[in-house]
């Protein structure tokens, strides 16, 4: 008869099979993986998995909603870190840089990977959804500070668009290494530029 688990012990064994699935999806991409897999690597059999999850989906989904909660996590913590708008910015976009470049696997994962049945997911829509709170947060100091005028959700996908696209291109190695960062702040001058009022 199986032991009847605790929630500790139910969530130590999600994440340690959701740090697994990263690092596979990592190395091999999603669909090279297997649960069998993802149970071999543990050392579990291969039906273990299923007591915690109900597919290869749903593990997906789990890796990508902790990725997006680690990455909203540290772009509030550099929100917090200093006073006023201007400093806010400089310092969520410094954390977003260095969180995809950190976490490569884990970043392509959560922007690059389309599961069409994302709904399905609330914990993976919520985490989606706060990451992208994180980009306007510092947008709505600079428009009360009177730097900015516009829509703060839409400057916020602004200069997401900007910062994303410059990791991704590096990412993709069509910028040489560390370009990112140069381009990050020349679009985000450009774009400063433009939206005040």
């Amino acid at each position: 008869m199986p032991r009847v688990l605790s929630e500790a012990d139910v969530a130590d064994f999600r994440d340690r099979l959701c740090e697994a699935a990263e690092r596979l999806f990592a190395e091999h991409g999603p669909a090279a993986v297997t649960i069998r897999q993802l149970a071999g690597d543990l050392g579990v059999s291969p039906m273990t998995p299923y007591r915690y999850f109900k597919d290869k989906d749903d593990i997906l989904a789990a890796v990508r909603a902790n990725g997006f909660t680690r990455f909203s996590e540290a772009l509030e913590a550099a929100f917090d870190s200093v006073e006023g708008g201007r400093a806010k910015g400089a310092a969520v976009g410094d954390a977003y840089l260095k969180f995809a470049f950190e976490h490569p696997a884990t970043y392509k994962l959560m922007f690059d990977l389309d599961q069409p049945d994302e709904d399905r997911y609330p914990h993976l829509t919520a985490a989606a959804q706060r990451a992208r709170e994180t980009q306007t947060h510092w947008v709505k100091c600079l428009i009360a500070e009177g730097v900015f005028a516009g829509d703060p959700d839409e400057i916020g996908h602004l200069f997401w668009a900007a910062t994303h696209g410059a990791v991704g291109l590096e990412l993709a190695g069509k910028i040489p290494e560390g370009a990112a960062r140069k381009l990050h702040r020349e679009l985000n001058h450009a774009l400063a530029r433009g939206l005040r009022p």
